[in-house]
């Protein structure tokens, strides 16, 4: 089968039409998503007042809900076959000729059977649910089992994708009949699940498989599967889980927010803020990072990932560091450091998926981590202008005309964080709304007004939008369905009973969190960090008299700093990756802006009134 996909010109024309028709599907129903809200804020704020018999979209925000979830898994499927589903490392452990070694290929069977595992429960799912006798209705004729069903087909093609891109080895294809085989045998076994030998290898295995690159989502959606095996409960209740989280009313704002963030990238709004900053900031001694510092939490705050932030900007920000006189290792880390330095900032993505998923307030979530994101902010400023007065580094002179000047020409994009806490904080929009009216806002200035990019290209930026997202929603729905599992076995009431037992003291507990935090920050990505570790660390906070929206901040901001932890934090991959330089390098050259960040979110911890002080 391989080798006909794969064999010649006319086959590889036809798989090229094929993912031209992926692409082209996820790019109409991303527009969908986009044009349901915005049509909803239009037809009640503006066009109702004039004409007010006219009525909204029936079923309209039921409708955007299950958008995301084919954005999500449209996405997951283009990622699949783009070599881009999130994992740990940096080299994509399917189709790279770089992983050699028998401990690649078992982590490549692993994740094609737990794919394959994951399609069939979420398949046993589809049936169940359009064969109840009273179907429940997305839309006017539209049974809910219709959207239900892109989950077993996505995770079916992503399947696929994996099998095209394994080696073409006989060691491959044997090796992986084989342990699909055998895990049908072990399942099979209901005496296996008394075993608590066998529940530890299988968590062994997976920690095996996703430090040889396996993709988060699998090595979290098999360890769930894993443990619903051997609880005798069906796999069918992770696609349930995941198709509950996916849907809910907030979380479209992810992919609309991200869409934002990726049309800014793409046009050339970064030279444009960068030349703002510059203008504004440039006479300080330090003047230049801190313009990185704002330039980088600004795109950070609108995509949700740091990710996106160093490898979109970093090949524009290094070589302005460099020409500004700053050594090479003070801008790596800088770049590095300041990936993540706006997650606290409205419309913050985590921020949204914490309320969403803790239950409180995304308002004022957003409000209190305004004056802790500053801080940090701040914080990495006083360092960076102590190193420019250090470097002697030349410093501009700041001119009022210029700067007036700079700042007319760049006006539509100075609007946008108006626009966005406008509409998240003004009452007129909701925050669904919001995101998409942010995004119709930057596709017409980008596209129209500054004109830096052309009409067609808007399909690629929207296919690679749907790959990063894709990537995070399928980790947010399976990360969903561990959690169910967690919650079901009463692990957070556990947790907190042994909690009890050791830890008398707040501050200790604070102290203890805030090392936890770090750990897990460093090895888990912060999307899937939050579904799981929340509802752990919530009961806790309670008990400990901790408020929930300061624990809310607390979180996010070291998960910030679990970024530039050692060995193994995120950005200190991406940052190595992006810029062709060794691990060691970036950990010397990040090091310094570690401990300023650490002292700052020690103070966000131990200072409530910090985070509080702006909902008081």
């Amino acid at each position: 089968m391989i080798n006909f996909l794969q064999g010649n010109d006319h086959n590889s024309i036809l798989l090229k039409k094929y993912n031209q028709l992926e692409n082209g599907i996820a790019f109409i129903v991303f527009i969908g998503l986009v044009i349901f809200p915005a049509t909803d804020f239009l037809i009640r704020e503006i066009i109702r007042p004039i004409i007010p018999t006219l009525s909204k979209i029936p079923a309209s925000q039921t409708i955007v809900s299950h958008l995301t979830l084919m954005v999500g898994f449209a996405g997951a499927v283009i990622a699949a076959r783009e070599n881009k589903l999130l994992a740990l490392t940096t080299t994509p452990l399917f189709g790279s000729d770089d992983l050699r070694g028998i401990g690649s290929h078992i982590a490549k069977w692993m994740s094609i059977c737990v794919v394959l595992a994951l399609a069939i429960g979420s398949l046993d799912l589809v049936l169940i649910e359009r064969s109840v006798q009273y179907p429940v209705f997305v839309a006017p004729n539209v049974p809910r089992w219709v959207f239900q069903a892109v989950m077993p087909l996505a995770l079916f093609l992503i399947g696929i994708h994996l099998i095209i891109k394994s080696k073409k080895t006989f060691l491959s294809l044997t090796g992986l009949f084989t342990l699909f085989v055998l895990i049908i045998l072990i399942v099979s076994q209901d005496y296996l699940r008394e075993t608590t030998l066998v529940l530890f290898l299988g968590m062994i295995s997976f920690v095996f498989a996703i430090a040889n690159g396996a993709p988060i989502f699998i090595v979290l959606g098999g360890i769930a599967s894993f443990l619903f095996w051997y609880d005798y409960t069906p796999v069918s209740a992770i696609a349930a889980e995941a198709y509950r989280i996916v849907v809910s009313p907030h979380l479209a704002t992810i992919p609309l927010f991200t869409l934002a963030g990726y049309i800014l990238a793409e046009s050339n709004a970064s030279d444009r803020l960068v030349k703002v900053f510059r203008a504004l900031f440039g006479w300080l001694p330090g003047g230049t990072p801190v313009v990185i510092l704002l330039l980088c939490g600004f795109f950070t705050a609108l995509t949700g990932g740091s990710g996106v932030t160093i490898l979109a900007l970093g090949g524009l920000l290094l070589p302005l560091m460099v020409k500004e006189g700053y050594s090479r290792n003070f801008s790596l880390g800088l770049i590095t450091a300041t990936g993540s330095i706006g997650l606290l900032f409205p419309p913050s993505l985590p921020l949204i998926l914490y309320g969403v998923t803790a239950g409180i307030s995304i308002k004022d979530i957003f409000i209190a981590g305004i004056m802790p994101g500053l801080f940090l902010i701040l914080m990495v400023s006083i360092w960076s202008i102590w190193k420019g007065k250090v470097e002697s580094v030349e410093r501009h002179r700041f001119n009022w005309r210029k700067a007036f000047q700079i700042c007319w020409e760049t006006k539509w994009e100075l609007l946008i964080p108006f626009l966005v806490l406008y509409g998240i904080f003004g009452g007129h929009a909701k925050l669904v709304e919001t995101a998409s009216l942010t995004v119709v806002y930057i596709f017409i200035i980008e596209n129209f007004v500054y004109r830096d990019i052309v009409l067609k290209d808007n399909i690629q930026i929207i296919s690679s939008c749907a790959t990063l997202v894709g990537g995070v929603l399928i980790i947010i729905g399976v990360a969903m369905g561990l959690t169910s599992y967690l919650v079901d076995a009463q692990i957070p009431m556990l947790l907190l009973s042994w909690v009890k037992m050791f830890v008398s003291s707040k501050y200790l507990f604070l102290i203890l969190l805030n090392v936890f935090l770090l750990i897990v920050g460093c090895l888990m990505d912060i999307f899937s960090a939050i579904i799981i570790i929340v509802p752990l660390i919530a009961p806790l906070g309670i008990h400990f008299g901790i408020d929930p929206i300061h624990l809310a901040i607390i979180f996010i901001a070291n998960l910030e700093l679990g970024f530039l932890t050692p060995p193994v934090g995120m950005n200190l991959f991406l940052s190595a990756y992006r810029f062709d330089v060794r691990m060691p390098v970036i950990y010397k050259s990040t090091f310094p802006f570690f401990l300023v960040l650490l002292l700052a979110v020690l103070f966000i911890t131990y200072i409530p009134e910090l985070t509080l002080g702006l909902l008081h």
